[in-house]
């Protein structure tokens, strides 16, 4: 068929993949103190919210099993 291109094979895959982690791991750097707690912060709050949500909803589903049981 035409149009259709030959995928990758899996080393050719596998040595893009090593070239950019390569790549990100030359630009990263440690982060400071305050972007650090800044992090922990957002994560702390994001664990808490998914947290009180799944609550909430075990909440009702056990509320609506009682009143259809």
């Amino acid at each position: 068929m035409e149009g259709q291109q030959e995928k990758p094979s899996i080393k050719t895959r596998l040595v893009g993949f090593i070239l950019q982690s390569k790549r990100v791991w030359h630009v990263l750097r440690k982060p400071t103190g305050e972007e650090f707690k800044a992090i922990a912060k957002v994560s702390a709050i994001g664990v808490l919210i998914l947290g009180a949500i799944g609550f909430a909803i075990s909440d009702v589903i056990k509320f609506l099993a009682g009143i259809f049981s």
